[in-house]
């Protein structure tokens, strides 16, 4: 079946908001399949704890790709405990030049509290300016929304919650059901 007779899993947003000492990512529950809602309920943040390292890590994309992705990360991290930055690097690498990897559909916003990265299958680790950082069909939305609101009073956790709403109510592959994980260094 060619891409253009199958409708294809549709959105996500993901956001990262690192602020006062704290990351939050945030990410909805909205599955689409075409223009139908299959789940509103799924968790795409997850913390992950190699060696008892805490990292939090959400995703954008197919599910059973980024599954893929968090072991070979949590693997990376077993390794270079610690060194969040190294593992992604080795991650995105490996995903960038193995063949099973490269057909991976997927992109991963992760934190240890101290750093934030966004990792594709381009094989680019990015650290984003601002301190804030989205993924998925919602993320240019939820994005503006949380650089407007960086320089308020608000909590990274209040950002992150402010702007997955607004992206909720403009983009149809978002939902308002989130999943918010904090993490600190």
């Amino acid at each position: 079946m060619s891409q253009d007779q199958f409708p294809g899993w549709h959105g996500t947003t993901i956001i990262g908001v690192k602020k006062d000492g704290e990351v939050v990512i945030a990410g909805d529950g909205q599955v689409s399949l075409g223009q139908t809602v299959i789940k509103g309920t799924a968790r795409k943040v997850r913390r992950l704890s190699p060696g008892g390292y805490d990292v939090v890590a959400g995703f954008a994309g197919s599910t059973a790709d980024a599954f893929t992705l968090l072991e070979r990360l949590e693997t990376k991290l077993e390794a270079t405990p610690g060194q969040l930055a190294r593992a992604s690097v080795e991650l995105a690498k490996d995903w960038r030049t193995d063949k099973y990897l490269q057909k991976l559909e997927a992109m991963l916003i992760v934190s240890d509290g101290a750093d934030i990265f966004v990792i594709t299958g381009a094989g680019d680790v990015l650290e984003p300016e601002h301190d804030v950082t989205a993924i998925g069909s919602g993320g240019n939305f939820a994005l503006a929304a949380a650089r407007g609101m960086m320089d308020s009073d608000k909590s990274a956790e209040e950002v992150a919650r402010g702007a997955m709403a607004i992206a909720a109510d403009i983009c149809v592959y978002t939902n308002g059901n989130l999943t918010v994980e904090k993490i600190t260094k």
